[in-house]
């Protein structure tokens, strides 16, 4: 159960990163709500998933499943640059999350 509630908070972390960015500063509501409960739910999912699973694993999960789809959403739908280069660098992460998970 900890495994799939840290998933669910890595993609709220990219919900929340990707609305930080377009709440511009904060200015406009929708999107600062959005932030604000994106924010809650996945430091509440991690929170929840490190009381079994060990800290050094479960942020690293965390982190890396939402750079992967911050980074990916940015580059479908933002203007984010593709490159071969980035897709591949972004592959190494998921593998080293799917590692990380392997090796637990």
């Amino acid at each position: 159960m900890a495994w799939i509630v840290l998933v669910l908070s890595g993609v709220l972390e990219a919900v929340w990163a990707t609305a930080l960015g377009k709440s511009e500063g904060f200015s406009r509501l929708w999107p600062t709500v959005v932030f604000g409960l994106g924010l809650t739910l996945s430091m509440a999912g991690l929170a929840f998933a490190l009381r079994t699973l060990p800290v050094g694993t479960g942020y690293a999960v965390w982190v890396g499943i939402g750079a992967v789809l911050t980074v990916t959403y940015a580059m479908a739908f933002g203007g984010e640059p593709v490159s071969v280069l980035k897709l591949a660098l972004l592959a190494g992460i998921v593998g080293c999350v799917v590692g990380l998970k392997v090796l637990h």
